[in-house]
């Protein structure tokens, strides 16, 4: 398959925190991405369900740098954060 008809995404995760005892509902994601240049961007998304949010890109050196994201699911598991 060509490259340019694959999708640039490698890798995404996609976690929600809901506790309506204390009302929250919380959308955080993380995404691994090549862009067309080759060069490789961690993308993450946070928000309030329901909100527009606020989201970041970070250039990194390589997939292996952007490997970073992994800490980072886990910092948000251990605040309550779950896979759908």
């Amino acid at each position: 398959m060509p490259d340019d008809l694959r999708s640039p995404i490698k890798h995404h995760l996609v976690l929600h925190k809901r506790d309506p005892e204390r009302r929250v509902t919380r959308f955080y994601s993380l995404m691994i991405e090549r862009d067309r240049f080759g060069t490789v961007r961690l993308g993450r998304n946070w928000r309030r369900i329901g909100t527009k949010g606020q989201e970041m890109v970070e250039i990194q050196a390589d997939e292996t740098e952007a490997g970073k994201a992994e800490a980072l699911a886990q910092a948000k598991r251990r605040r309550g954060c779950q896979a759908l």
